[in-house]
């Protein structure tokens, strides 16, 4: 495991190769550091509690841990202790290599073609910081034989304050259903709308957002500072998530987090594969994400 830091811009990103997820985003802004993302606890932390992580070769699950594609019935493996499913792939939890660095970018990359899953592919991510601000591209290759639905996203956990909003434009929500799988798409309540600025409910939320526009801002008053979020055309959707004291004691309302992500939860089992893209052998499925903070005065 290496912990590595880029640095530029006034933004600073430490990244774990454990997971290749971040532990930190910060900004300097008005002589203070101030968190883009969640600090992890310390350098050894685990994806579940860094400030983002990967998700490849898709996110979220599979409805029973199975699917069918091009005749063929697939299964997964449970790859954690506390989920039934196989969950968001093996990026979050597998160890990635230094590919290259230099003071504002880091290329990290692993291959996989395990047990547990029908996948084998390898992944790229690639942190770089210009132009004030932060971008994080993400790839997958199919090396399997076989071609294959796979989607990319990735699993940010922003901090929470009291006066904290979120504004990030999408046309349909997903109900959540036993076993955290997603329902049935419908209209979107009122208080978890974010067509404009809103705060964060307070109550569980791990739903869906069909069609997201690929814009998000959120906003921190207390400390003086907007972070926008643009994403590539092929992030169409994104997942919310706001835990509560039922699922983890712990949780004090300090993060929440917003996933964009290429495709819709159990896309596997949707007629359209829920915007999965089908991969032959080979062929490569890429995006990106930027994170730009402004000051608010």
């Amino acid at each position: 495991m290496a912990v590595l830091q880029i640095h530029s811009d006034g933004l600073t990103a430490r990244i774990s190769t454990k997971g290749g997820i971040v532990l930190g985003l910060w900004w300097e802004q008005g002589g203070e550091s101030i968190p883009l993302l969640r600090s992890a606890p310390n350098d050894d932390a685990d994806a579940l509690t860094s400030g983002c992580y990967p998700l490849v070769p898709f996110g979220n699950r599979v409805s029973g841990n199975r699917f069918s594609f091009a005749g063929r019935d697939y299964t997964f493996t449970p790859n954690t202790s506390w989920d039934p499913h196989y969950l968001h792939g093996e990026g979050w939890q597998a160890d990635w290599s230094v590919i290259g660095q230099s003071e504002r970018h880091l290329d990290l990359g692993f291959s996989f073609a395990g047990q547990g899953t029908p996948y084998a592919y390898e992944a790229r991510q690639r942190f770089t910081i210009a132009d004030g601000k932060i971008t994080f591209d993400l790839s997958v290759r199919n090396d399997g034989d076989q071609p294959l639905p796979f989607g990319l996203g990735w699993h940010p956990y922003f901090p929470m304050t009291p006066k904290t909003t979120l504004k990030a434009p999408a046309k349909r929500f997903w109900t959540e259903v036993e076993g955290w799988l997603p329902g049935v798409a419908t209209t979107i309540p009122t208080d978890v709308d974010f067509l404009t600025p809103r705060g964060l409910p307070n109550r569980w939320v791990n739903n869906g957002f069909q069609d997201w526009s690929g814009k998000a801002a959120v906003t921190w008053p207390e400390r003086n500072t907007r972070l926008y979020l643009t994403a590539d055309p092929l992030f169409k959707h994104a997942f919310v998530f706001v835990s509560d004291n039922a699922f983890d004691p712990a949780f004090k309302r300090d993060y929440f987090c917003f996933e964009p992500m290429s495709h819709l939860a159990n896309g596997h089992n949707l007629a359209d594969l829920g915007d999965l893209k089908v991969l032959d052998k080979d062929k490569v499925l890429a995006g990106s994400v930027a994170f730009r903070p402004e000051a608010l005065n």
